[in-house]
C-alpha cells in the first residue's frame, strides 16, 4: 500500500510540471540591436494661456449702449464693430467744438490784419506774432477741444484691434457700460502659450526648439502643434521647472483651457528596443536575446522611455545582438525557442 502511494504522488507531481510548461517549443520574434535616433517623448500637464489679449474699454461711459454687434464667443476680425454707444451727445459736441474753432480762426485772422500780415500766408507771419494771435483768440484751446470731442465720438465705437474671439461680454443694450470693468476681452487664437512643468531631472531632456503636441483633455480632436519658447531658470521648492510653448491653436484652444503636453526630441546613437522586450524577473529588468537556438537571459537598465520603446544598457546589449521581443513572457534561461519572425 506504501508503494502504490508513492508512485501515485510521483504520477501527480509528473502531471502538474506537464500542464504548466508547454509541450511545444516557444515561438518568437527578434531584431536585430542597433544604435539609431531615439524619440524621446516627455509627457506634462499644462494650461493655455494667451499671447495676445486686449482689455476694450469706452472712453464715456455716460451714454448708454446703443447696439451690441457681438456676443460671448464670437470670432471677430481685425476692425470688425464690437459695440457702439448713444452717439447724439457726443455728435452734438463735436459740432459744437468744431463751431468754437471756427470762431477762434477767424478771431486769429482778425489779430494778424490788425498787425499788418496777410491771413492767407501765414508763412511770412513772424512766430511771435503767431503766438500772440492764437492766445487772443483762444485758437489753441479751441483746437484742443475739438480734437478730445473728435476724440471722444470715435472711441464711442469699440473695434476689435487684431483678430481673435469675445470673451466677458456681459453688458447689455440700451443699459450704460459697467465703468469698474472693461466691456469685454479679445483673445488671440492664432498663436497660444501652454506653460506647463518638468521635474528636475528631466531638465536635460528638454531645450529651446523641442517640438511639443499639445492635446485638450476637453476635445478628441488631433493634437495641435507647437515648440517650447522659454524655461525659466528656476527650481521651486517642489523640484519642478517652469516652461513654455508656443503653439498654433487653430481656434481649437481658449485661455484657461487644461492641456496635456507631449515633449518629443530626438537623441541620436541610442540602443532602442521595444518595451516588450523587456520583463520582469524577481523585480529586475530582464531582455532575452537569441543563441544558438536558445534563449539567453540579460540583466539590463532602462534609460529614455516613450510611448512603446526604451534606450537600455547592460549585459549582452551591444551591437548586433538578437534580442527576443515577443514570446519571452515564460521563458527561462536557456531555454530551446523558434524563431518565427524578425521586426
Amino acid at each position: 500500500m506504501a508503494g502504490c502511494g508513492e508512485k501515485k504522488q510521483e504520477y501527480s507531481e509528473k502531471e502538474g510540471v506537464e500542464t504548466v510548461l508547454p509541450a511545444s517549443v516557444n515561438e518568437v520574434t527578434v531584431m536585430t540591436l542597433k544604435k539609431s535616433a531615439f524619440n524621446h517623448e516627455l509627457v506634462s500637464n499644462g494650461k493655455v494661456k494667451a499671447q495676445e489679449y486686449a482689455d476694450l474699454r469706452f472712453r464715456t461711459t455716460t451714454e448708454p449702449l446703443a447696439k451690441v454687434y457681438v456676443k460671448n464667443g464670437d470670432r471677430v476680425v481685425k476692425g470688425q464693430k464690437i459695440a457702439e454707444l448713444n452717439l447724439f451727445t457726443l455728435e452734438n459736441k463735436l459740432a459744437q467744438a468744431k463751431n468754437t474753432l471756427d470762431q477762434s480762426v477767424l478771431e486769429m485772422q482778425d489779430v494778424l490784419i490788425g498787425q499788418g500780415y496777410a491771413p492767407d500766408n501765414l508763412d511770412d507771419v513772424p512766430e511771435d506774432v503767431m503766438r500772440l494771435a492764437k492766445v487772443k483768440s483762444g485758437y489753441e484751446q479751441s483746437k484742443a477741444n475739438y480734437g478730445l470731442a473728435q476724440y471722444d465720438l470715435e472711441q464711442a465705437t469699440l473695434t476689435a484691434p487684431f483678430d481673435g474671439v469675445v470673451a466677458n461680454l456681459f453688458d447689455k443694450q440700451y443699459n450704460l457700460p459697467d465703468a469698474s470693468k472693461p466691456f469685454c476681452r479679445i483673445i488671440s487664437t492664432s498663436d497660444m502659450n501652454v506653460e506647463f512643468t518638468v521635474l528636475e531631472s528631466e531638465l536635460p531632456l528638454i531645450k529651446r526648439g523641442d517640438k511639443v503636441d499639445v492635446t485638450p483633455y476637453a476635445a478628441t480632436a488631433s493634437p495641435c502643434k507647437g515648440s517650447v519658447t522659454e524655461i525659466n531658470p528656476l527650481v521651486d521648492e517642489n523640484g519642478m521647472v517652469s516652461v513654455r510653448a508656443r503653439v498654433d491653436g487653430g481656434n481649437r484652444l481658449f485661455d484657461g483651457m487644461n492641456v496635456r503636453v507631449n515633449v518629443k526630441r530626438s537623441v541620436p546613437e541610442q540602443l532602442v528596443i521595444p518595451k516588450t522586450a523587456v520583463v520582469l524577473r524577481s523585480g529586475k529588468q530582464v531582455v532575452f536575446t537569441l543563441k544558438d537556438g536558445k534563449a539567453m537571459w540579460n540583466y539590463v537598465q532602462t534609460g529614455l522611455e516613450n510611448m512603446t520603446e526604451y534606450t537600455v544598457s547592460g549585459d549582452g546589449m551591444e551591437e548586433g545582438a538578437q534580442v527576443i521581443t515577443s514570446g519571452n513572457v515564460n521563458l527561462a534561461h536557456e531555454t530551446p525557442v523558434k524563431v518565427i519572425g524578425e521586426e
